[in-house]
């Protein structure tokens, strides 16, 4: 029995060095197995942990970079968007103040034709003119240059000056609006007067037969004022309105023949005598150049002719200083 337990134990020899003894330790072959194998175990244990602890901290730090990674790409589309946002605005704010200045140019322009229109109604009218400023500018379509890029304050500048421009074009709206319907019905009163004197020519033909004045009448003779002039032509020759105004009368009276009178403004009118045929009635409004009738010889006459007169206030005036 003592033989087997012995079998059973396993002796270890350990040298130290030469100048020791050799020392024996008897152990159980099973402690002898268990031993290697308990340290293999916790070896391998803490071998094991090694890779989970260092996995997860290799997770946490991908992670980590994977946000940080992020985080810098945002910041980067971030930066670039309000780089564009800005490059935007700094294009828009230089086409604003383009169109301002565009804007003021116009309306300059168009205070320009407004005193134009004013010297006008001076000239032809009663109305009075008023004092503008103007200033003309051309823009060329071909541009070109230097590109220069621009400090972020010059563009704030840029930005203040257009504001300031629209707040002067927004004044001379303003002035515009209250001078121009004043202005408009100023020249439509003096247009109306001006197309109401009767300066154009009523015939076809210029030949004069009979001046204004006394002269000799040819039926008897003798002396006679004659109220208007005579215009010889052929029959059936249009009849112009000499100015515009509206018909007063269109009839046929014995010495006069068929006859019109238009009414003009500033107490004037003007005769029509010896027409072959009436084109109006009265009522109507004619326009200067406009055709009224024919020449005719009807009535007091010894031949195709016009007998055109002009009368004011109820006074007979010598037509030519009007329509030559």
């Amino acid at each position: 029995m003592k033989n087997k337990r012995r079998k059973q134990r396993m002796t270890l020899l350990v040298l130290r060095d030469a100048q020791h003894s050799v020392k024996q330790v008897h152990l159980s072959k099973p402690l002898m197995i268990a031993v290697p194998v308990a340290a293999i175990l916790s070896i391998s244990g803490l071998i094991v942990s090694m890779q989970i602890n260092n996995a997860r901290t290799i997770s946490e730090l991908e992670q980590q970079l994977t946000l940080k990674t992020l985080e810098s790409l945002r910041m980067e589309v971030t930066v670039t968007n309000k780089e564009e946002a800005i490059e935007r605005l700094n294009k828009a704010i230089i086409q604003l103040s383009d169109e301002a200045e565009q804007t003021k140019t116009q309306m300059k322009r168009v205070k320009e034709l407004e005193h134009e229109l004013e010297q006008f109604i001076q000239k032809h009218g009663s109305a009075s003119s008023k004092n503008t400023s103007s200033l003309s500018q051309n823009k060329d379509s071909s541009v070109g240059g230097e590109y220069i890029a621009v400090h972020e304050n010059k563009m704030l500048n840029l930005a203040k000056e257009t504001k300031d421009d629209f707040e002067e074009i927004q004044n001379l709206i303003k002035t515009m609006e209250s001078h121009i319907p004043q202005t408009l019905n100023q020249a439509e009163e003096t247009q109306n007067i001006r197309e109401g004197n009767p300066t154009q020519w009523p015939t076809i033909s210029k030949r004069l037969t009979s001046n204004f004045g006394y002269r000799y009448d040819p039926f008897n003779g003798r002396s006679a004022y004659h109220a208007g002039i005579d215009i010889a032509g052929e029959r059936g020759d249009p009849v112009f309105a000499a100015g515009s105004g509206t018909v007063t009368t269109a009839e046929q009276s014995g010495a006069r023949g068929l006859y019109i009178v238009v009414s003009h403004p500033n107490g004037l009118e003007t005769w029509y005598l010896h027409l072959d045929s009436l084109a109006v009635q009265v009522g109507d409004h004619v326009e200067q150049g406009e055709q009224i009738g024919s020449l005719g010889s009807t009535g007091r006459s010894t031949g195709p002719h016009l007998h055109f007169q002009v009368v004011k206030n109820d006074q007979t005036v010598n037509p030519l200083p009007y329509i030559q």
